[in-house]
């Protein structure tokens, strides 16, 4: 794999790479929200389309050319070059600090092509910015090639966007209108949503209303993600069954999704891989998990489907994590859960409070009066003796369910 320095470029091929890769972006900062994110532009350096801005409103454009998996501190663009409008002549991947602190605050980050090249960088190579372009693919002479920029900027994710040529939408703003054609000869700058909700205390809440016209709320995505080298790994087992269960896993713990679920009509129910309760999206109780990460190394973390055009069939919905195998550490776990809800800003919720319960119940979605309603738990529970941690939650928030003993298939 080829170093980069600041200012180097080379060719894709060069690199042993083709026009299907994976950029990945690690950027830890301790105490520091960062937002990666990768913009389209076009010959003359600027953002006419804004479905070509990826980001945490906006993971994938509409042929799935650009799509990105984000957790804390770490983002994965997957990236088929030959699936993009000719239009886009530059990919551009940058960070931007949402909220207190600067770049001279991150810890030792690195930019990776694949298996191909790498672009090392450390807070100390900026000043007090709050945003930097880290490098860019780009299309010349018919051929793709990668430059490392390392370029800081004194404004955030905001700056960036008008440094590109796009504009900030107003919360309120009404919706975007499609994108000018590229022959028109002023073409009104991309207005893009940067707006993002954090629950940043137990009790926050916001509601989201349906849109106007709108049978519901579209496809609800909750997302559990958390940093991966936060955690040991565990020591490989050795032995008769070293095997079969010796895997090292690199974070060393196995976090998992759920949710405890209430219908309009009273059944109450839970979605989790334990037990093999997978869901429904399609028919009641219209929530799905879609997959089980058992080692850790998903960059997608764990998600959970809602069928928000089927609201008006629930009443409530308990998202949960619970420590299924490792040492109970959530300090260490940086952990997020992000609900995205089509047509509004992402809404985030942290696991910003220590504790070593295997439980943590993380928010509530709740149908008030049409509005989606998420209401920030965070409330880390513990088994007591004779009853498990997942009765305990149960008990404590009233849905009435009846519990056994289960494991993963």
């Amino acid at each position: 794999m080829k170093t980069f320095t600041r200012g180097e470029k080379s060719r894709l091929a060069d690199l042993g790479l083709g026009t299907r890769l994976a950029v990945a972006i690690d950027m830890p900062a301790p105490g520091i929200t960062v937002d990666l994110s990768c913009f389209g532009l076009d010959a003359a350096d600027k953002l006419a389309d804004e479905r070509y801005m990826i980001f945490y409103n906006q993971p994938a454009s509409p042929e799935g050319a650009l799509r990105v998996d984000l957790s804390a501190g770490r983002a994965v663009f997957n990236i088929d070059l030959d699936a993009l409008p000719a239009s886009i002549a530059k990919l551009v991947f940058t960070g931007a600090v949402d909220g207190s602190g600067t770049m001279r605050g991150i810890g030792n980050g690195t930019l990776k092509l694949g298996d191909g090249a790498a672009f090392p960088f450390a807070g100390g190579d900026f000043q007090e910015e709050k945003a930097v372009i880290l490098g860019e693919l780009y299309r010349r002479d018919g051929q793709w090639r990668f430059g490392a920029v390392g370029q800081g900027f004194n404004g955030g994710l905001a700056a960036l966007l008008a440094h590109f040529g796009g504009e900030a939408a107003a919360p309120t703003a009404a919706p975007v209108s499609a994108p000018a054609p590229v022959s028109a000869p002023a073409p009104a700058p991309a207005k893009i949503s940067l707006s993002k909700v954090t629950l940043e205390k137990r009790g926050d809440k916001v509601s989201l209303e349906k849109k106007a016209g709108g049978r519901g709320f579209g496809r609800i995505r909750v997302n559990l993600n958390w940093n991966r080298g936060g955690v040991a790994a565990e020591p490989e087992k050795k032995g008769l069954f070293g095997g079969m269960f010796g895997a090292k896993k690199p974070n060393g713990i196995d976090l998992d999704l759920g949710c405890l679920f209430e219908l309009a009509d009273g059944r109450p129910g839970c979605v989790q891989a334990l037990g093999d309760a997978w869901g429904r999206f399609d028919e009641k109780p219209f929530i799905e998990l879609d997959s089980d990460d058992r080692t850790g190394t998903s960059t997608a973390g764990e998600n959970m489907h809602i069928n928000g055009d089927r609201f008006d069939e629930i009443r409530r919905v308990l998202v949960f994590a619970f420590i299924y195998e490792g040492v109970p550490n959530w300090a260490a776990t940086d952990g997020v859960v992000t609900i995205e809800v089509p047509g509004h800003p992402t809404v985030e919720v942290r696991l910003d409070h220590a504790a070593n319960e295997r439980m943590c119940a993380i928010a509530s979605i709740e149908n008030r009066n049409g509005e989606l309603q998420v209401t920030k738990l965070v409330d880390y529970i513990g088994a007591r003796p004779g009853t498990g941690s997942h009765q305990v939650m149960d008990q404590k928030y009233g849905f009435g369910l009846r519990w056994a003993a289960g494991s993963k298939g």
